[in-house]
């Protein structure tokens, strides 16, 4: 009878939590079984093992009795990822390289039949895990070399690549005959790719306005217009006005678009938009599947989430927004299993203002009744208009007035403006103006006198809930970092209350 312990890592949400792969080899009848809640693909694994040694000309115990265990038991199992720590412990265990050497690595990689390695979802992942467990006995991470040039990214944790499986059995030889695994090398990040700017919007002062205001804070922003009116392109313009990525951000942005094999490493620390149809399921905004995978709220964790047409979403899509507006966070509970993912996103929204679209247009008359306008525009729960920082017109604009009008504003000017903005609330508070809350937020965002008084007095006759107030001295502490301004002064709470009062909280 012999024993191989091999590391390796399991998915769980964005967690990657350590696996241990034991191969026991016995005297009995010949039999190949897999135990430790695994996953068909997982089970599908004996078969690839067993042809990937065959085609490399290693030997495969067929004449043993095979065990092998992934513990822990009850942490579910999932893609070839155990491929490669299974085909190493079975060489292991029956003397073909040395056991020894396999505790200093982890392990994990899909095998084709001919021995290839072939990349695994969720790289970025596990070698964040791999760095915040304890670094006492520090293990290299061995992965197939497009995985491996992901993970690398990390830094801090040595990553080593491989291609084929004779390459990671020649690490393991025995003393002096062992071959070294190559250093993963991240990739260098492409140029900056010119974004569309902000120039080209002529028009749309107030829009532009509170797309600035938003980029300050973090706020969320609703625009509601006609068609033709600009709402896409302001929404396109939007991510040229934020400040680039943190190290860490662009970590926990890739670390989840790997979960899907969405990461692509030469947009590393760009911000992504995501711009989903309006027929999206709920579970692909939010997540869900067998395991739980993360929807589009959470691929744009730390970027931006464009929702155009947001009425002609489905309901229960709508209202699965509300929880991660809130937290950034959502959590997809199913009977077996639970995964947390990020979701700090930045919402932008837009909506015509009825179904015809020409609403309050002075170009085209509106051919809706009032009690069609109110079912439309109430497909947008109170609840989740309360959540919306912004809300603010986009009205038409005739083809000749267009014409003569100036350029905009560059996107330039305006990103240094929300640059110095965010770096006044940074260096106050460590945070975006949209975070604050209890006495974070009274400490930050108190008002005089004067200000207190005119901000019941406008939530009384608007009816506001105390989310809506809060959401008020957050919007306006944002137009006054953006003013340079220590203080909320009263024109920075009036402007912050126009922007909630486009489409009435029924």
């Amino acid at each position: 009878m012999s024993l191989a312990v091999v590391h390796s890592r399991a998915l769980d949400g964005l967690r990657a939590p350590a696996v241990t792969v034991e191969v026991h080899l016995a005297n009995g009848l010949p039999s190949f079984t897999l135990v430790g809640l695994a996953e068909t693909e997982v089970k599908e694994s004996r078969e690839r093992v067993r042809a990937a040694l065959q085609t490399s000309g290693l030997e495969f115990p067929a004449n043993k009795r095979i065990t092998v265990n992934l513990a822990p038991a009850e942490l579910p199992k999932e893609s070839g990822r155990f491929d490669l720590p299974i085909a190493l412990g079975l060489l292991a265990a029956s003397g073909q390289l040395d056991a020894a050497r396999l505790a200093d690595f982890e392990f994990a990689g899909e095998l084709s039949l001919a021995g290839e390695l072939r990349p695994v979802r969720g790289a970025l992942a596990m070698a964040l895990a791999l760095r915040r467990d304890d670094t006492t006995s520090p293990r290299a991470l061995v992965l197939p070399a497009e995985s491996a040039a992901h993970a690398a990214q990390v830094g801090g944790r040595s990553v080593l690549a491989a291609t084929h499986l004779l390459d990671v059995v020649r690490a393991l030889l025995p003393g002096d005959a062992a071959t070294a695994l190559p250093a993963a090398c991240a990739a260098a990040p492409a140029p900056a790719v010119a974004l569309p700017d902000l120039r080209d919007v002529k028009g749309q002062a107030a829009a532009k306005r509170a797309l600035e205001i938003a980029a300050v804070g973090g706020h969320s922003l609703l625009m509601v217009g006609p068609p033709g009116s600009g709402k896409s392109m302001l929404a396109q313009r939007f991510a040229g006005l934020l400040p680039p990525l943190t190290h860490e951000e662009a970590l926990e942005s890739a670390a989840v678009l790997s979960l899907t094999g969405a990461f692509v490493p030469l947009a590393w620390g760009q911000r992504v938009l995501r711009a989903p149809h309006h027929s999206a399921s709920p579970a692909a905004l939010v997540g869900g599947g067998s395991p739980p995978r993360p929807g589009e709220i959470s691929l744009a964790h730390h970027g931006v989430l464009f929702l155009d047409e947001l009425p002609e979403f489905a309901k229960a899509s709508l209202e699965a927004l509300r929880e991660p507006l809130e937290t950034g966070r959502i959590t997809i509970s199913r009977a077996a299993r639970q995964a947390e993912f990020p979701a700090r996103f930045q919402l932008l929204a837009a909506m015509n203002p009825c179904p015809c679209g020409h609403l309050g247009s002075p170009l085209r008359a509106c051919r809706c009744t009032p009690d069609t306008v109110a079912r439309y525009q109430g497909r947008l729960s109170g609840p989740l208009l309360d959540r919306i920082d912004l809300q603010v017109e986009v009205p038409a604009v005739a083809p000749e007035a267009l014409e003569r009008a100036p350029d905009g504003e560059a996107s330039a000017p305006v990103a240094a403006r929300v640059a110095a903005a965010r770096g006044r609330a940074l260096q106050r508070q460590g945070g975006l103006n949209a975070s604050l809350a209890g006495a974070a937020l009274e400490r930050h965002a108190a008002l005089d006198s004067a200000g207190a008084e005119f901000l019941r007095n406008a939530a009384a006759r608007l009816g506001w809930s105390a989310r809506s107030w809060h959401r008020v001295l957050r919007i306006a502490r944002s137009i006054a970092d953006l003013a340079g301004s220590d203080t909320i002064a009263l024109p920075h709470l009036a402007e912050a209350i126009q922007y909630r009062r486009v489409l009435a909280v029924q």
